[in-house]
């Protein structure tokens, strides 16, 4: 039987999960992810979790934060002055915005704080400093 090699377009269904269990993604309501290995289309750990596989079968794949995400960096954390924001601007805790950065590119930021001056804004991907588990089936080596 086949199995998965860099280089190899493949497709799977996933479920991504925290490590205590909450699921943060899944396919299985969907179709199936397809993608090539070894091109750095997903985090490095997904891709390098798959190979081997042959088509049919199911494995769960654990990865550090270090290769899904990266560390959660404090100086990708910063305030916002409410002074700078649009009128009625006023995001709930939790909720991610979009900001144009100094050079223009728009970047997704999630307010963690907020006071009558100023919002906290966490530029950090949402699963940075997170190790990850995913739940993966190889439906079939394209």
């Amino acid at each position: 039987m086949a199995t998965v090699k860099e280089g190899d377009t493949v497709r799977v269904h996933y479920t991504g999960k925290l490590e205590d269990g909450t699921v943060f993604d899944s396919s299985e309501d969907g179709a199936p992810l397809e993608f090539t290995v070894g091109k750095g289309e997903l985090i490095k750990g997904f891709e390098q979790g798959v190979i081997g596989m042959g088509a049919g079968e199911s494995k769960t794949i654990s990865i550090p934060a270090e290769e899904a995400y990266g560390p959660h960096k404090e100086e990708m954390v910063f305030e916002f002055n409410r002074n700078r924001a649009p009128e009625n601007f006023d995001p709930a805790i939790g909720q991610q915005v979009y900001m144009q950065r100094a050079d223009g590119k728009t970047v997704v930021v999630t307010v963690v704080d907020k006071s009558e001056t100023s919002f906290t804004m966490d530029c950090n991907h949402s699963l940075a400093g997170k190790n990850l588990v995913f739940d993966v089936k190889l439906i079939a080596i394209v």
